[in-house]
């Protein structure tokens, strides 16, 4: 007799331990590409310690939030154009800003 050992890698978590996740919708979709951005700008602390920036990784997000802006221009709900339009620019606004940071170090 051949004991069979459980395939761990597609288990899924206990039920008290999965997390919530939230609706799939337009807002949710720029809110990660959004937050994938700030990370790598460096400007989201994870546990208590300042992540690396990653400039090029920035950017790659910035650039697909761009993207997301230009395919979608003219099928947005006004709000869903307001908050990826703005996304976008502070996101672009505070790339430049680090960008200079890291020319003065």
């Amino acid at each position: 007799m051949s004991e069979e050992t459980p395939n761990t890698e597609h288990q899924e978590a206990p039920a008290a331990e999965r997390r919530e996740l939230p609706p799939a919708t337009f807002g949710e979709l720029i809110f990660s590409l959004r937050f994938q951005a700030e990370m790598h700008l460096g400007l989201l602390p994870l546990e208590e310690e300042k992540p690396p920036v990653d400039l090029p990784a920035a950017q790659h997000y910035i650039d697909l939030l761009g993207i997301l802006t230009e395919k979608t221009r003219g099928n947005l709900a006004i709000e869903e154009q307001r908050y990826l339009e703005n996304s976008l620019t502070e996101l672009r606004f505070r790339y430049v800003q680090a960008t200079g940071q890291v020319q003065t170090k």
